[in-house]
This record gives C-alpha cells, structure tokens and sequence, in this order.
C-alpha cells in the first residue's frame, strides 16, 4: 500500500518535476540583415504571459544576454534575447564593442527597425500576450531600450541597468507612454552628474511616470558577474557588485508587478 501511495504521488508531481525552462534559437530578419535571437519560456506555466526584450551589451547578443532570458522565464515570462548588431555578432575588445554600439546609435531608424523586428518575433510566439510588452537592457542596451520608448514603441515599460542616458531626440510630452526606470551605479564614472540632472529634467518635462535609483559604490556593469575579468583584461573601470545587481532585479520586478 505505502509502495502504491509513493508511485501516485510520483504521478502527481511528475509535471513539476519535468518542468523546466526552454530557450530557443531565433533566426530573424531586420531591413534585409539576419539577427539571431533567442526565446525562452518556461513550460508548466500553461497560456499566455507579459513578454520582455532583452537588449544586450556592447558587447552583443551573448550567453549574458540568455542568462537574463533564462532568468525572467523562471519568473513567468515569455522573454526574447535580441540582436542589435545583426548576425548575431560580438565584439572581441572595448574598441570594437564602440564601435558596433556606435554604428547602432547613430541609426536611430535602424535601431527602431531592428527593435520592432525583434517584438514582432515575441508577440508572435504562442505564449505571449501581445498587448503586454516590455523591454530592459544593459549598457549599450539600456540605452536602447530608453530611445526606443522616446521614439513611442508601444511598451508598457522599460527598465535600463547602468545604461546611458544621453539623447539627440528628448522625449515629448504624450509620446513616451511606458513607465521608466533606471538603475544606475553611483560610482559609474560613464555616467557623469549633469547627464543625470538633464535625464531627470527630461523625464519630468516630458511628464514621464519614471524613478531613478543610484546604487551607492556600484560602478559601470555592476549587474554582470564576468564584468570584473574584462575590466581587469582591458583596463576599464567595469566592477560587478553582488548587492546592487540583486535590488536593481528586484527593483524591475517590482515594476514587471505594477505593469502587469
């Protein structure tokens, strides 16, 4: 009888036990060039859910990048890894990453094309809620995802960690819709005292629902657990930061429940 007891409750548990999160390979196109995406979601949750962009680095579209997708499907989301840079390519060395990112921001239309190419593959997945998008970034990517809801993309909010605030094309009153917020380290020297005074004077003229936190010591890549090794390898004041990564997670979170 035990033995019989023991196998139904195996039986009953068997779905839970064969859950997992699945991450996907995503081949797609944008203005004429191939992006390699990557889509995950996790498959006890049955139905639709929020779906999340994720922007990457400077670097470009890489395992950091999925780790993020990986992370926000535990969480019950339908999350998409994009490619900005096509191709899927990656930068091997800082003057390389600038130059990728720097090609990207200088197209502005471009990077808007690219993005919607890779929304368009999220909201057409089985298991997204197409009304309920969202998108967050890191570094290059953060501040992609900031211009990306100035220029009007339909996203219900956007969360930027330790991204640049800088923009040729400062949003509108009524034309930024998403809520905003950014997570930003205190001790990031990319990121100077006056660009956050005119981000935030941008943000309330434009009447935008946005909060700014500063994590106090954390420096520029704070979130990124490799960002020590090429800080060290390169010279560059990049510093992971354990506490800062894990409130900043939080923090989106927090916002991912309002939203939604």
């Amino acid at each position: 009888m035990h033995r019989l007891a023991l196998i139904c409750c195996l039986i009953i548990m068997s779905p839970v036990i064969q859950a997992k999160v699945v991450g996907k390979n995503v081949n797609y196109s944008a203005a004429g060039t191939s992006m390699k995406g990557y889509i995950a979601y996790d498959d006890s949750i049955k139905g639709k859910r929020p779906g999340i962009l994720i922007v990457h680095e400077w670097w470009g579209h890489d395992k950091y990048a999925r780790k993020r997708a990986d992370m926000l499907a535990k969480l019950g989301y339908t999350a998409f890894a994009l490619d900005m840079y096509g191709n899927g390519k990656q930068a091997s060395h800082p003057k390389e990453a600038g130059s990728f990112s720097g090609a990207v921001k200088k197209n502005m239309p471009l990077a808007k094309k690219r993005f919607l190419a890779a929304m368009k593959q999220l909201q057409s997945h089985t298991n997204t809620q197409q009304d309920k998008i969202a998108a967050i970034g890191y570094c290059f990517g953060g501040g992609i995802v900031l211009e990306m809801a100035r220029l009007g993309v339909d996203l219900k909010a956007v969360a930027s960690f330790h991204g640049s605030l800088g923009t040729s094309k400062p949003a509108k009153k009524g034309k930024l819709k998403a809520k905003v917020l950014v997570l930003n380290g205190a001790a990031d020297p990319f990121v100077k005292p006056n660009q956050i005074a005119g981000f935030k004077k941008e943000m309330e003229a434009a009447g935008v629902d946005y909060q700014f936190i500063n994590y106090p010591g954390a420096k520029h890549s704070f979130t990124n657990p490799g960002a020590d090794a090429y800080g060290k390898k390169f010279g560059i004041p990049l510093a992971y930061d354990k506490e800062s990564d894990e409130k900043s997670w939080q923090a989106m979170q927090d916002l991912f429940k309002q939203v939604f």
